[in-house]
C-alpha cells in the first residue's frame, strides 16, 4: 500500500557545493511543493541540520571541506539527526563508492546527472518511510497511554472494590454459621448460600486482577523464601473445603513427601487457589479432586486432577494464551473471567517454574505446576 504524504509538510535540505546544481534541484522540489533549505558545503550542511531540522537530505558526496561520507557519519552518530534519511548525489558510481555510502547510514543513490522523474520518486520513496514511521511512532505512544490507563482502571476498580467486597463476604460467611437452614428455613438458606458463593467468586477475581494488574506493570516484586508447599496446600483445601461440600465433592490430599520450596508464598497460594477453584467450578457432583505432591530433578510439582467435564481439544489450544483470553462455564453455570489460569501461569514463570495440563473431554482435567525445591 503506497502511503499518500502532503509534500507541503516536508523540509529537504540540499547540499551541493555546486550552486547550479543546488538551484536546479531547488526549482524541481518546490514545483512539487516541499519545503527546500539550502547548504554549499558540509560544515554548513551540519548547521543546517541542527538550526531546520529537515525530514530529508540530499546530499552530494564530492564537497572540498568535508565530503558527504564524512557529513552522514557525523549526521548518524548523534542521537537526535539519526533517523533522517540521506540520499547521497553523486557522480560515482563503483560498488566500492556505493558500499561505502551505505555503510556510513545512507539509505539511497542517485547518479549525476539526475533524470526529474527518477529524483522526485525516490524522494517520495523516502519521505513515505518517514511518514509511515510517523504513524507508527504515533500509534505506539497512544496505545502505552491507552495501557497505562487501562492498567490504572483495573487497578482502581479492583483495589477500591476488594475491600467492601471483603467485608461482605465476611459478613456471609458468619450468617452461613449462624442461619443453619433449620433456623431460617431451607429456601432462605439456599439463597444465603447463592449470595456466599457469588461474593467469593467476585471477591476471588478482584484479587486475581488487582494482582494481574500489579504484575503487568512491574509493581508486583517476587519476595521469595523457604516455604513448606504441603502446608501451603493444605490452608488453600481448608479455604475451598466449604464450597466443596456444597457440590459433594471430595477433596484429596496426596503428599507421600513434603518439599520445601523456595518461592513467593503469596503467589504460589494463588496458583493453588485458582486451580482448586478451576478443579471445583468443573467438577460433577459426587467427585473426587486429588491434589498431589512430587519431587523431581530439583522440583517440586503439584497436580490437581478433577475428573470433571474436561476440556475439547480444540479449547485446549486456546488455554494459557493471553491473545485468546479462553473462558467456559462450570458444570452448574458458574461463570468465569479467564483471568486465573493467565495469572497462575504468569506467577509460576516468576518463580523459576512451569505450569501445564492435561485434559480428556468427559473425563476430566490435571493442571499442574513446578516450583525449584531448596538448594540443598
Amino acid at each position: 500500500m503506497k502511503m499518500e504524504i502532503n509534500p507541503s509538510e516536508y523540509k529537504i535540505l540540499i547540499v551541493d557545493d555546486v550552486m547550479s546544481n543546488i538551484l536546479l534541484l531547488k526549482v524541481l522540489l518546490t514545483n512539487e511543493k516541499f519545503q527546500i533549505v539550502t547548504a554549499g558545503n558540509g560544515t554548513e550542511a551540519l548547521e543546517q541540520v541542527e538550526k531546520e531540522k529537515p525530514n530529508l537530505i540530499l546530499l552530494d558526496v564530492m564537497m572540498p571541506d568535508i565530503n558527504g561520507f564524512d557529513v552522514a557519519q557525523k549526521l548518524k552518530a548523534n542521537p537526535d539527526t539519526a533517523d533522517i534519511p540521506i540520499i547521497f548525489l553523486t557522480a560515482l558510481n563503483s560498488t566500492t563508492d556505493i558500499v561505502k555510502g551505505f555503510q556510513v547510514g545512507g539509505n539511497d543513490f542517485i547518479s549525476k546527472p539526475f533524470n526529474k522523474e527518477e529524483l522526485i520518486i525516490r524522494v517520495m520513496h523516502q519521505l513515505s518511510l518517514v511518514a509511515a514511521k510517523r504513524i507508527i511512532t504515533s500509534q505506539t505512544e497512544e496505545l502505552k497511554r491507552t495501557i497505562v490507563g487501562r492498567d490504572k482502571l483495573y487497578s482502581v476498580i479492583a483495589h477500591d472494590l476488594r475491600a467492601p467486597i471483603g467485608s461482605v463476604k465476611m459478613v456471609l460467611n458468619m450468617l452461613m454459621l449462624k442461619l443453619p437452614a433449620s433456623t431460617i428455613g431451607a429456601e432462605n438458606f439456599k439463597m444465603l448460600t447463592t449470595a456466599n458463593k457469588t461474593t467469593e467468586d467476585v471477591f476471588s477475581l478482584l484479587d486475581n486482577l488487582l494482582k494481574w494488574t500489579e504484575s503487568q506493570i512491574g509493581s508486583l516484586k517476587v519476595v521469595s523464601q523457604d516455604v513448606d508447599l504441603v502446608e501451603v496446600i493444605k490452608g488453600v483445601l481448608d479455604l475451598y473445603s466449604s464450597g466443596a461440600q456444597l457440590k459433594k465433592i471430595a477433596l484429596k490430599l496426596d503428599a507421600p513427601v513434603e518439599p520445601e520450596v523456595h518461592a513467593d508464598i503469596d503467589m504460589i497460594k494463588t496458583v493453588v487457589r485458582n486451580l482448586l477453584s478451576n478443579a471445583i467450578k468443573f467438577s460433577n457432583e459426587n467427585k473426587e479432586i486429588v491434589i498431589s505432591v512430587e519431587e523431581k530433578d530439583g522440583m517440586a510439582i503439584v497436580h490437581v486432577k478433577d475428573s470433571g467435564c474436561g476440556i475439547d481439544p480444540e479449547d485446549q489450544k486456546k488455554l494459557l494464551h493471553p491473545d485468546t483470553h479462553f473462558t467456559t462455564y462450570g458444570t452448574n453455570n458458574e461463570e468465569g473471567s479467564g483471568l486465573g489460569l493467565l495469572l497462575c501461569k504468569d506467577f509460576v514463570k516468576k518463580n523459576g517454574g512451569e505450569l501445564w495440563f492435561t485434559s480428556q473431554k468427559g473425563v476430566g482435567s490435571t493442571f499442574s505446576f513446578s516450583v525449584p525445591l531448596i538448594a540443598q
